[in-house]
């Protein structure tokens, strides 16, 4: 700046007043950059920050913070993000709640604390409520709404008339599984409640190891059934015993996938159900103490997780070379990508992402995804495949993770229909008497044999026909009753009307089990569960009356005084039982019965998608999401 000389005044003077004003604009700028510098350096000065930055500048997203680019761009954050402790040290590194959450490295997780639990589950209680943002009102942006929820469903859950069918003899049908339901409710309840599933014979309740500890299965397994059945007092007491029985800090050695699909599943659809903030809270508790599976080198989960402090996981003793199993790790999706809608913590979602686009990177002999696969080296171990066990929902978990994005999921529905024509390609066949089955494939031999647990395809086919390309839509339809009419000729070829575990088509047989090992019947769902989507996707009677005809048998043969119970051998009319009503009985079997002889406004399938132990979980739509954390694909 220029200081011209003003007339009548002293250069002596001019001087005195220039020193002056050098020294106050010295001071007033020091001032303002001792302001700006507390403003912009301070760790405390996040919410001045707000105030002076412009909206539209780009700010840091949150762990928690509901963004979808933290579900979406997850595989896209480089390595040097992760802050992974030195071998052998506890670590003391704090997650940074204004920072995008850093991925996990897959070097040295196993390492971070001991027991394999890494720092980043440790936090994650204290990052997701850090880290939750607030509008400029003071409301979370993030927290579910459930009355939104339900706003957003196209139909009732229950329907109009809670699914009551317009036909008398229908209706006696529903009326008398609802009956079958009670009966075996109440007994469970008289002889075993609060443990894990009846014994009806010896009139006694079973533990088992697959749990970990926890206990209640066919409680929580029950409790949707329950509430459709309109089963109010039976339903009202598993309620209380969730609030007041159901302990989940146990200590105990637990199969992730079992715990997932039946308690993670089982709470999460009550809740959604009902809006019980206890199923609410139970979930989400018991949904972080699965997280620690995921610490291994490919983020591919381990099949045995200890539920207590330590979180240590390891694989089954009798899987090849450790691995996981293709069905275990493939039937996360669904439970945990609500785990993060209920949370708005991405976590979940991250997880279940990571083993997808692993799977996407590897090469699949013959487009075929083997039953075992490394958790440490993310190869296949064995090629072995099946759509039966060890396989079999990984399948049903990629056309349903579709249809629960709302069909936004493309990499879901490419992943599919790829292996859907890689099954047709290889497995599928037709027998002699012009029955069409699903082999099993080992290397390159095929073994003609076909599981029970394998008849849940018929069903999962079926669902899945109008999205295929539309020149093979029929084709789909026409093979998934194809495959259902196969099972129904296993049920109809035994003396009890009851399908046994497995059945072949080699030496003469069709549709039969040769085997003594595999005569056996434990109450399984998979061939009523293709019944009810077969009905709903073509309402042909012959399904609803095969269905009765399962009831019957059902009635006749596994019906005992105190329960139900399977049978060791369905060839046989003098049946000889196994003393254990399964959890899934009360989930799947009965429930599957029941919607078969209800309207299609029960549980709606625009509205809901079954887990594969049937609990039903809502469709997330894109129009009506609760929060940002969801998938719509891997990228």
């Amino acid at each position: 700046m220029v200081f011209r000389k003003l007339p009548g005044v002293s250069a002596s003077g001019m001087g005195l007043r220039l020193s002056q004003k050098f020294v106050f604009l010295l001071f007033l700028s020091g001032l303002v950059t001792l302001c700006f510098g507390a403003l912009f350096f301070l760790p405390d000065s996040v919410r001045l920050k707000r105030i002076f930055l412009s909206k539209t500048e780009t700010q840091p997203v949150t762990v928690g913070s509901g963004s979808e680019n933290d579900a979406r761009e997850q595989v896209k954050r480089p390595k040097d993000q992760g802050m992974t402790p030195a071998k052998g040290e506890t670590s003391s590194i704090k997650l940074k709640s204004t920072s995008r959450k850093p991925s996990v490295s897959r070097e040295g997780t196993e390492e971070r604390l001991p027991g394999g639990k890494a720092q980043e589950d440790m936090t994650l209680s204290k990052s997701r409520t850090e880290s939750a943002p607030s509008s400029e009102h003071g409301v979370d942006l993030d927290t579910f709404s459930y009355n939104k929820f339900r706003r957003c469903l196209l139909k009732a859950p229950l329907g109009r008339d809670n699914g009551t069918p317009n036909d008398p003899m229908t209706n006696e049908r529903r009326e008398k599984v609802k009956e079958m339901m009670k009966f075996a409710w109440d007994n469970y309840k008289r002889y075993a409640w609060g443990k894990n599933e009846l014994r009806p014979l010896t009139r006694n309740g079973h533990i088992g190891n697959m749990f970990g500890g926890l206990r209640g299965a066919s409680i929580i397994d029950s409790l949707d059934t329950l509430y459709i059945m309109g089963l109010t007092e039976e339903y009202n007491d598993a309620k209380e015993w969730v609030k007041t029985g159901l302990d989940l800090n146990s200590n105990g050695e637990a199969s992730l996938f079992e715990v997932n699909i039946r308690y993670v599943g089982g709470l999460l659809s009550a809740y959604y159900l009902t809006g019980e903030e206890i199923f609410k809270s139970k979930v989400l508790e018991l949904g972080e103490k699965l997280l620690p599976a995921f610490n291994t080198p490919t983020g591919i989960p381990r099949g045995v997780i200890n539920l207590g402090s330590s979180g240590t996981s390891w694989s089954w003793g009798w899987a090849s070379a450790g691995s996981s199993i293709l069905a275990e790790f493939g039937t996360l999706h669904l439970e945990f990508v609500h785990l993060s809608e209920l949370s708005a913590n991405p976590i979940y979602t991250e997880k279940v992402m990571n083993i997808r686009k692993l799977l996407n990177k590897i090469e699949k002999p013959h487009g075929l995804y083997p039953n075992f696969l490394s958790p440490v080296s993310g190869n296949w171990v064995q090629h072995h495949v099946s759509i039966g066990g060890l396989g079999d929902s990984f399948y049903e978990y990629l056309i349903k993770s579709y249809l629960m994005s709302d069909k936004a999921d493309e990499d879901a529905k490419r992943m599919y229909y790829s292996a859907l024509d890689a099954i047709e390609a290889n497995l599928v066949q037709k027998s002699q008497g012009g029955l069409t089955y699903m082999a099993e494939w080992r290397g390159g031999i095929l073994d003609h044999k076909m599981g029970h647990l394998a008849c849940f395809s018929g069903g999962m086919i079926g669902i899945g026909a109008d999205d295929g390309p539309q020149e093979k839509r029929q084709h789909y339809l026409d093979l998934a009753a194809e495959i259902t009419h196969t099972c129904h000729e296993s049920y109809t070829r035994s003396g009890t009307k009851l399908g046994p575990e497995a059945f072949r088509f080699d030496s003469g047989a069709e549709a039969t089990a040769t085997r003594l090992s595999d005569r056996y019947y434990i109450l399984r769902p998979e061939v009523i569960e293709s019944y009810m989507y077969m009905w709903r996707v073509t309402h042909d009677p012959k399904y609803r009356e095969w269905g009765w005809e399962a009831v019957q048998a059902l009635e006749q043969h596994c019906r005992v005084e105190s329960g139900f119970s399977g049978i060791r051998d369905v060839y046989t009319t003098n049946v000889s039982h196994d003393n254990m009503q399964q959890s899934f009985f009360l989930s799947e079997t009965l429930k599957y019965l029941y919607l078969l002889f209800s309207e299609d406004d029960l549980l709606p399938l625009e509205d809901w998608v079954f887990n594969t132990e049937a609990h039903p979980l809502p469709v997330v739509r894109r129009s009506c999401q609760q929060s940002h954390v969801t998938q719509t694909g891997s990228q």
